[in-house]
């Protein structure tokens, strides 16, 4: 699974994000309540979507996770 999300990173970040939904969705689900946040990280944040699944954990994201975070934010803005 995580080859498959990483060769969907090369295609591009909304790509991923659907088909991770469509494979994976109770993650997604849990991750993320709602329809608004996700749709307006579809949109404008694709990285930091994608940061904050990948940093996700049951609790939450915890310590080093929200690095990976930022870093989703600077590639957003980049």
């Amino acid at each position: 699974m995580c080859c498959f999300i990483t060769a969907l990173l090369l295609f591009g970040p909304r790509l991923a994000i659907l088909i991770w939904w469509i494979v994976e969705p109770a993650r997604f689900n849990a991750a993320i309540s709602g329809f608004l946040i996700p749709w307006l990280g579809f949109l404008f944040l694709p990285w930091t979507l994608l940061a904050y699944l990948v940093s996700w954990q049951t609790g939450g994201i915890q310590g080093f996770g929200w690095v990976g975070v930022g870093l989703g934010l600077l590639a957003d803005i980049a």
